[in-house]
């Protein structure tokens, strides 16, 4: 069980930041760039189940992902190092991947078929879901940079799961537009 007593430490005043494990990090670092970003995600999330009033099984999906997403951050926050740890750290699971395919699977069986790429809006909710979208993909983004550039582990599971939830907020947006009726499609050159 987490316990927050004091909100306030000091301890990031010098712009580090501390992880589960390990030294500080520069507040600027990849791996925190990586858990904001998913943090944002989440908070986007949020903002979108504030427009879910009449769409329970919708909100509660998006309630179920804004945990796993603390879980992400979780999983990001405890680093691989190759070294035992005293505890389990909490990591994402194929498990949590596979039930994300499935509702991409389960919202996208209604939806008017693509003839164009569509433009973020059409409602508030579905505005609210693109936003979220866009930003794990920024998640996802600084994830792959930060194993790639940095050469630091990312549990492949957890980049797979940020990667299924912006196609999931992609179809659970189209979805929010009366299965894709609402969608505003793009109109290539339109404006010239």
């Amino acid at each position: 069980m987490v316990k927050l007593n004091k909100i306030y430490t000091r301890t990031g005043d010098d712009g580090t930041t501390g992880l589960a494990i390990g030294p500080r990090r520069l507040k600027s670092d990849l791996r925190i760039e990586a858990f904001g970003a998913i943090d944002e995600t989440n908070s986007a999330i949020g903002l979108a189940i504030l427009h879910c009033a009449e769409r329970v099984e919708l909100a509660a999906a998006l309630r179920r992902i804004q945990n796993d997403l603390f879980d992400l951050g979780a999983d990001l926050a405890t680093p691989e190092t190759g070294e035992p740890l005293a505890w389990e750290p909490l990591r994402i699971l194929p498990a949590q991947v596979a039930w994300l395919e499935g509702e991409i699977d389960r919202l996208n069986d209604g939806l008017t078929p693509l003839n164009s790429f569509i433009l973020p809006g059409g409602s508030a909710l579905s505005a609210h879901l693109h936003m979220a979208r866009t930003i794990a993909r920024r998640a996802e983004r600084v994830m792959v940079a930060l194993r790639d550039g940095q050469q630091e582990i990312v549990n492949a599971e957890a980049l797979k799961y940020v990667n299924r939830l912006s196609d999931y907020l992609f179809v659970a947006s189209r979805h929010a537009n009366q299965d894709g009726r609402d969608d505003i499609l793009w109109v290539p050159g339109k404006n010239r």
